[in-house]
């Protein structure tokens, strides 16, 4: 459950946002659960240093710490190739600012969201307490290792890239669930994949050619090596 707060749709913002998602629906996305979601949040609130109309804008976004947010329209994708049913659990890889997780919670997931750096894992607690996205629990830690005392989960989502798919995310699906990753070099060709558990079994697909940042090891783990 979320709250808008003041924001609503109001104003520039609202403009802004009704059209962010229309041209989300044109490039075919049709989750009406992850539309009404993304029509619902305030996105200028996880974007730092963004007017309205960058904010909205179907681009990523530096976010500070040498992260980004997501375009709209691959938040949307994203979201849509989990198929989720109401209720679900789902464990997110990259909290950043909150607002994929706050997607995922307005499309009716209960979600654990890891983020590797404190500082943006703070910010993303104070934006999801100020709109009162319930069902969303945040952890600073390292992502490779998921959360392995909540799972299983019915689906992972990355919105980082590893080099490879991370084997001990894959441990962590339930039966019959659904993994979307991007998956590559930081600097060369990385492809979205989409993993479902069956039997006890992987079947890999390979679905956008993307780009993202790179998938990297908890704070405190990369201090070790």
């Amino acid at each position: 459950m979320m709250s808008a707060g003041k924001n609503g749709d109001d104003g520039k913002a609202g403009t802004a946002r009704r059209a962010m998602v229309e041209l989300i629906r044109r490039r075919g996305v049709r989750d009406e659960r992850v539309l009404a979601a993304m029509a619902r949040l305030p996105r200028e609130l996880f974007v730092p240093h963004a007017d309205i109309a960058t904010a909205y804008a179907d681009a990523p976004w530096p976010i500070g710490e040498g992260q980004t947010i997501s375009q709209p329209y691959i938040i949307a994708y994203m979201t849509e190739a989990l198929a989720l049913r109401a209720g679900e659990r789902v464990l997110e890889i990259g909290a950043g600012t909150g607002y994929q997780a706050a997607v995922l919670a307005g499309a009716g997931a209960r979600v654990w969201t890891i983020e590797r750096n404190p500082a943006l894992a703070a910010r993303a607690r104070l934006v999801l307490d100020a709109l009162k996205i319930e069902g969303v629990q945040v952890r600073v830690g390292d992502g490779y290792q998921g959360w392995p005392e909540q799972a299983p989960f019915d689906g992972i989502l990355v919105t980082c890239a590893p080099p490879e798919i991370p084997l001990r995310l894959t441990e962590q699906l339930a039966e019959g669930g659904r993994m979307i990753a991007p998956v590559g070099p930081v600097y060369g060709p990385q492809q979205l994949v989409r993993i479902r558990r069956e039997a006890g079994r992987l079947t890999v697909y390979e679905d956008l050619s993307v780009a993202f940042v790179p998938m990297l090891p908890g704070i405190a783990a990369a201090e070790r090596q």
